[in-house]
C-alpha cells in the first residue's frame, strides 16, 4: 500500500470512529505520523457537534 492509500485509509478509519462516537484518544497513530492528522481530520468531519 502506498503513502497516499495509507492517508486515505487513516481518514476513513477516523471518520468511522467519529460516527461510532469513539473518543479521539483511540487514534492508533503516534503524534509524529502523518496518518494521525488524517485520522483526526476524518474523525472531526464525521463527529457531530454536541446538540446536533
Amino acid at each position: 500500500m502506498g503513502p497516499r492509500q495509507q492517508i486515505v485509509q487513516a481518514l476513513t478509519e477516523g471518520a468511522e470512529a467519529g460516527r461510532r462516537g469513539d473518543r479521539p484518544t483511540v487514534c492508533p497513530y503516534k503524534g509524529d505520523d502523518l496518518r494521525r492528522s488524517a485520522w483526526l481530520r476524518g474523525y472531526a468531519k464525521a463527529r457531530p457537534l454536541p446538540g446536533e
